[in-house]
């Protein structure tokens, strides 16, 4: 019999879930988007996405059986940051781009219901 999640897993899997609005192909999309502008592709041999993107785009991808203590710990950072900017949006809300921006690059799209 497979071992089961323990219950703070469980809570962290539901949680990022709930914020989480994007999926793992439009996330990655928005990122390489986002990694192509005038910065990008520096000379450093990797596209220069955010680390805290890629690894919600590996977590959008996995089973729920498969976590690690380590993916526990990314679904809580994402749950918090989001909330939190959720908590304390900007005068202009979701209009206000780089608010936007900065929520999409975790995979939550404040424009989204």
């Amino acid at each position: 019999m497979a071992d089961r999640l323990p219950p703070e897993a469980e809570l962290a899997w539901a949680t990022f879930h709930e914020v989480v609005n994007m999926t793992s192909d439009e996330l990655r999309t928005w990122l390489l988007t986002e990694a192509s502008g005038e910065e990008a592709f520096s000379d450093r041999g990797d596209l220069g996405l955010p680390e805290l993107g890629e690894k919600v785009v590996a977590l959008l991808r996995k089973r729920k059986v498969d976590l690690t203590p380590e993916d526990t710990d990314v679904m809580r950072q994402v749950t918090d940051f989001v909330t939190d900017e959720e908590d304390n949006p900007p005068p202009d809300g979701p209009a206000d781009h780089e608010w936007r921006r900065s929520l999409m690059t975790v995979g939550h799209d404040p424009m989204r219901t």
